[in-house]
């Protein structure tokens, strides 16, 4: 065989080995952490154990890093944060008020801290208009957080309204626990977000009736609950997803102990990545 001929069978064969490496990292490697899952931890033993685990992702509430505090205290932060190997991706749940000038601290702190996704769960619609006009101008997506379907953006419905009828710096961040414990299949509504999901919150719960016929949601181990988490893996595959999937849990029991919680979740994604429900 000629030379070049061998040259360019094992240049395909090394492309071939590289897009196989990718294929097999899929999901797992979009694992990130949701401080809230550590807020009994301090801010130096999120550190400590985002290290322990191998997760270089974090998305920090505001116990950990605060987005009104001096410049040199989040400066500080970093400081340890990028010694540790670790990036703040995002913040949130942020809060948020109709006063412009007051948001715009959080995308002073999300510039600094080079972060491109902000998260927030504004209780007045009209603090969209200011949101939308400070994403625009620094660039920042900002992606809505839902609750449960008491809230403001608990129905899918009103968040596709939203994004809809924003720039495409506005996006979702879908929290699967709390859209399973609406009723709504993840997978069918991340589809239905039509590609403006920009973070998740990996999060499972199991609904079950009270006797008054309430519907009651309780956190389990990721995986363990009624979250369609196989389907959902699938779509985030078949449509290229880019963002995180962020670790969180709202069970005390699970937060006071979140080892345990956190290797499982991470199991599990590695476990059933690209299965199909």
């Amino acid at each position: 065989m000629h030379l070049p001929i061998r040259r360019a069978l094992a240049a395909m064969g090394a492309s071939l080995v590289l897009s196989v490496c990718s294929l097999a990292a899929g999901l797992a490697d979009q694992v990130a952490i949701q401080t809230w899952t550590l807020r009994n931890l301090t801010f130096e033993q999120v550190v400590e154990f985002a290290k322990r685990h191998g997760i270089t992702e974090l998305q920090m509430i505001d116990k950990h890093m605060n987005p009104k505090a001096p410049i040199e205290e989040t400066k500080k932060k970093k400081a340890v944060l990028d010694a540790a190997g670790l990036h703040v991706y995002t913040f949130g749940v942020a809060g948020t008020s109709m006063d412009k000038e007051e948001n715009r601290k959080l995308f002073e702190f999300a510039k600094v801290m080079g972060i491109q996704v902000i998260i927030v769960e504004p209780g007045d619609f009209r603090i969209w208009d200011n949101l939308e006009a400070l994403a625009k101008e620094y660039d920042i997506k900002v992606a809505v957080h839902n609750h449960g379907i008491k809230s403001l953006y608990g129905n899918p419905a009103i968040v596709k309204q939203i994004i809809n009828n924003r720039d495409a710096h506005i996006g979702v961040c879908m929290d699967i626990g709390w859209v399973t414990s609406a009723n709504f299949d993840a997978a069918q509504v991340y589809k239905d977000y039509n590609g403006r999901v920009y973070d998740l919150h990996l999060k499972d719960k199991v609904i079950k009736k009270t006797e008054k016929g309430d519907d009651v949601a309780t956190d389990t181990h990721i995986g363990e609950g009624q979250a369609n988490l196989k389907g959902l893996f699938k779509i985030l595959r078949d449509t290229g997803y880019k963002g995180h999937l962020a670790i969180e849990t709202d069970s005390n029991d699970f937060a006071r102990e979140p080892d345990e919680f956190v290797k499982k979740a991470k199991e599990f994604v590695a476990g059933t990545d690209g299965a199909g429900r």
